[in-house]
C-alpha cells in the first residue's frame, strides 16, 4: 500500500483551488496523473513565509518547490507524461522555461507590485487567512520577494528605470500568451487529448490571471482575447476540479438543492399545519352572533337609520 501523501498549499477563490501558482501546478499534475494526494490549505505559516508552498509530505519525507515534487509523483508511478515521445518531452521543458522567462515576471507584477491591485486585492486577501502578528509582515515581505526576483532578471541595462521594466515584462508576458494560443490550437490540451506535465504548469500559470477580479487588468484583457487558452482554463477547472465556469461544483449545487428541497418540505408541512387547524376552527362550536342594540332618535322617538346604529 502507498504511503499517504498531504499537500500543503494556499487556499482558492474566485472559482480557483488555489490562488498560488505553483500550488495550482501540483494540485492539476496530481489530479492529471490520478495521485491521490491530500491537499490542507495553510492558513499561517512561517513554512509559507520561507517560501516553502506547495509542499508535499509523505511518511518522513518533505518535498518544496513543484518540479522536485512533480518528480516525485513521477517516482511513485504517478506520471502523466509515460505517452509522450523524447521530442514532446523535450517541447515541454522549453515552454516551461518560456513560461517561467517570459509570463512569470508579469504575473507576479500582476500580484505583488501594481500598487492598485496590490492594497485593494493581493494584501487583503492573503492577511485574512494569516494570523496576527503574521498576516501584517508576511504579505509585505512576499511583495518585496516579488519585486526582487523581477529586478534581478529584467533590472539590468538596457532597462535603467521601473517603468521600462513593466513596460517589457508585459510586451513579453503577451508574446508568450500568443505563443501559448498558437501551439494550442483546437486542441483541448497542447499535446492532443490527455493533459501532461506542460499543461499543468500552463494552468498553474494562466488561471490566476485569467479569474482574479483586479482593478488593473491589462494582462487579463489580452488573455481574454485568446478564446482558446481561456476555454483550456475552463475545462480544466470543470473535468479536473469539478468547477464550473462560474466557479461553482456539482457537489455545492447538489448541497443547495438539498437545501432547497428541505425548504419546500417544511413550507409544506407548515401549510398543511395550517389547514388542520383551519378545519378544526371551522369545526368548533360556533358563538351566535350578537344583536346591535337598536337606538331611538332622540327628538322624534323613531329608530335610526341604519347609518346611526352602533355596535355595543
Amino acid at each position: 500500500m502507498a504511503a499517504p501523501m498531504e499537500l500543503s498549499c494556499w487556499g482558492g477563490d474566485w472559482g480557483l483551488p488555489s490562488l498560488h501558482p505553483e500550488s495550482l501546478t501540483v494540485m492539476a499534475y496530481a489530479k492529471f496523473s490520478g495521485a491521490p494526494l491530500t491537499v490542507n490549505t495553510i492558513n499561517n505559516s512561517w513554512r509559507a513565509q520561507k517560501g516553502d508552498v506547495p509542499v508535499l509530505i509523505s511518511e518522513d519525507i518533505v518535498i518544496s518547490q513543484p518540479a522536485k515534487i512533480l518528480n516525485f509523483l513521477r517516482k511513485q508511478k504517478y506520471n502523466a507524461d509515460y505517452e509522450l515521445s523524447a521530442k514532446q518531452g523535450a517541447d515541454t521543458l522549453a515552454y516551461i522555461a518560456l513560461l517561467e522567462e517570459k509570463l512569470l515576471p508579469a504575473l507576479l507584477h500582476t500580484f505583488w507590485v501594481e500598487a492598485e491591485n496590490y492594497c485593494s486585492v493581493t494584501k487583503p486577501w492573503f492577511a485574512s487567512r494569516i494570523p496576527f502578528p503574521l498576516s501584517l509582515y508576511l504579505p509585505g515581505k512576499m511583495s518585496r520577494e516579488a519585486l526582487n526576483r523581477i529586478l534581478l532578471t529584467r533590472g539590468g541595462p538596457p532597462l535603467y528605470s521601473f517603468t521600462e521594466v513593466e513596460a517589457q515584462i508585459y510586451r513579453d508576458a503577451k508574446e508568450c500568451l500568443n505563443l501559448l494560443s498558437k501551439r494550442l490550437g483546437t486542441s483541448q490540451f497542447f499535446f492532443g487529448d490527455t493533459p501532461t506535465t506542460l499543461d499543468a504548469f500552463v494552468f498553474g500559470f494562466l488561471a490566476p490571471i485569467y479569474k482574479v477580479c483586479f482593478p488593473r487588468v491589462q494582462l487579463q484583457e489580452h488573455l481574454k482575447q485568446l478564446p482558446n487558452l481561456c476555454r483550456f482554463c475552463d475545462d480544466v477547472l470543470t473535468c479536473y476540479f469539478r468547477l464550473t465556469v462560474s466557479g461553482h461544483s456539482p457537489a455545492g449545487q447538489d448541497t443547495a438543492d438539498a437545501n432547497l428541497q428541505k425548504l419546500t418540505q417544511l413550507v409544506n408541512k407548515e401549510s398543511n399545519l395550517i389547514e388542520k387547524m383551519d378545519d378544526n376552527l371551522r369545526k368548533s362550536p360556533q358563538h351566535p352572533p350578537r344583536k346591535l342594540t337598536t337606538l331611538k332618535l332622540a327628538a322624534g322617538g323613531e329608530e335610526s337609520s341604519p347609518l346611526n346604529r352602533l355596535s355595543p
